[in-house]
């Protein structure tokens, strides 16, 4: 692994009171947040494994591996080669349902290239991200707003902590230091389920 990718996504803060991206952990988030009753207008579709990610304003369209954590309760990185696909981060709500549903994917490839979330903060309000689903669905959401933060003040509660509704987050590397030939920040993108 080159140095531009050691801690790709090794971001999460598992301080004391922050919920992390442990499957007990994120079960009980799940479980409290299917429980919560939130506003009878907020979209929300059965549990249906996501298969693909396209972002018309961008171009950018990918299938979908998925990925969990590694033994040291980090993100288990994706894979970096030219063309390489976005993955879903499977301890997190599928697209669609309750909760915030988490996409990972590169901002450049391991050969230098652009990656599939390269473009990710050219997204502006109003544009749709579209994952389609195994049932034949499709969840589309609209682009709410994008946050770079640094790897060690990374805000895991926002990004993994309940929601009312249905929400997407869209996780790449920032932040570039040619200095150390790695990125110190993530850029998050924010969305939420219109249909």
């Amino acid at each position: 692994m080159t140095g531009q990718y050691r801690g790709y996504f090794q971001h999460i803060n598992t301080s004391p009171g922050w919920p992390d991206p442990h499957p007990a952990t994120t079960a009980r988030y799940a479980a409290q947040a299917a429980e919560a009753s939130g506003p009878a207008h907020l979209p929300v579709m059965e549990a249906s494994a996501p298969v693909s990610v396209t972002i018309p304003s961008i171009g950018a369209q990918s299938h979908l591996l998925r990925l969990g954590l590694q033994e040291n309760g980090s993100l288990e990185v994706p894979p970096g080669d030219p063309g390489a696909p976005a993955s879903w981060y499977t301890h997190s709500p599928t697209p669609g349902e309750r909760g915030p549903a988490v996409l990972l994917g590169h901002v450049n490839s391991y050969g230098g290239g652009p990656g599939v979330f390269a473009q990710l903060r050219e997204l502006k309000a109003g544009d749709t991200i579209e994952v389609a689903r195994e049932d034949g669905t499709t969840a589309v959401f609209v682009f709410d707003r994008g946050e770079q933060y640094a790897k060690n003040a990374f805000p895991t509660q926002s990004v993994y902590g309940n929601t009312e509704g249905s929400e997407l987050r869209l996780i790449t590397c920032d932040g570039y230091d040619p200095a150390t030939g790695e990125f110190d920040d993530n850029y998050v993108v924010y969305a939420k389920l219109v249909a």
